[in-house]
């Protein structure tokens, strides 16, 4: 999961600070999400697939189709 959030915050061009306060926690928690050390709460990834316009299989790497089935 990952290296998909980081990807796919570098591609929409936002910094992990701002998405960090878009989320409401910290940049520190968030780099985390990024380095693998932590995963964010299902109601997260749900926020994150909603912003980014893909599945949270594919947040969750459990499918390569980025296309949200909703």
């Amino acid at each position: 999961m990952h290296e998909r959030l980081r990807k796919l915050r570098k591609d929409h061009g936002i910094s992990q600070r701002a998405l960090a306060e878009l989320l409401g926690i910290s940049q520190q928690t968030y780099s985390r999400y990024e380095r693998g050390q932590r995963n964010p709460s299902v109601e997260t990834a749900y926020v994150l697939a909603r912003l980014y316009h893909v599945s949270m299989d594919y947040l969750a790497g459990i499918t390569d189709d980025p296309q949200p089935r909703w």
